[in-house]
């Protein structure tokens, strides 16, 4: 379901890639310098759940360089779902994977490890300032997240775990299950 980039302006294909650099050097090349290196003069980064990121370069390059980039577990991986390219902006929305094997301050601030495995859809909404990240706004279901590293166990609550990243995926699994319940 990603936008055909066949479809794209110049201008949306290289907002695009800009991204795509960005989230190259976050999770396969692990390097702040070059992440932030994608981003504007004055760019802030909040992940909407648990209001982690940072304002301004040296907060975001600190964030990068001594949070999120060497928190990041091994197997994490990201399962584009869709995208949606404007002028200035990108909205992605996609499943993050990964086993809760080390700390992830970014992620679950203050959790130990759980070695659980975790599937969360997002939304990141990237904007764009002269061709380079000027914010980012990631959201997710945190409830999801702690029901899935064991944390929320009340079952009479009204949340989902991994099978919320599994319906976004297929469509046709069961619908209004926590109705039902």
């Amino acid at each position: 379901m990603k936008s055909n980039e066949s479809d794209l302006t110049q201008q949306q294909q290289a907002l695009v890639d800009m991204w795509e650099k960005h989230m190259r050097a976050e999770f396969v090349e692990h390097n702040a310098d070059a992440a932030l290196a994608t981003m504007s003069a004055t760019p802030h980064l909040n992940h909407v759940p648990v209001m982690t990121g940072g304002v301004g370069r040296e907060e975001i390059r600190a964030f990068y360089a001594e949070r999120f980039i060497p928190q990041m577990p091994e197997d994490a991986e990201i399962e584009l779902v869709s995208r949606t390219v404007g002028l200035n902006s990108i909205v992605d929305e996609f499943i993050f994977k990964c086993t809760h094997s080390r700390t992830m301050d970014f992620f679950l601030p203050g959790i130990a490890p759980t070695g659980r495995r975790i599937e969360v859809p997002h939304v990141a909404i990237i904007q764009f300032r002269d061709g380079l990240i000027e914010s980012e706004h990631i959201y997710w279901d945190q409830a999801s997240v702690l029901v899935q590293v064991g944390l929320l166990k009340d079952k009479d609550l009204p949340v989902a775990g991994a099978e919320t990243a599994q319906k976004l995926l297929d469509p046709k699994r069961p619908s209004n299950a926590l109705i039902t319940r």
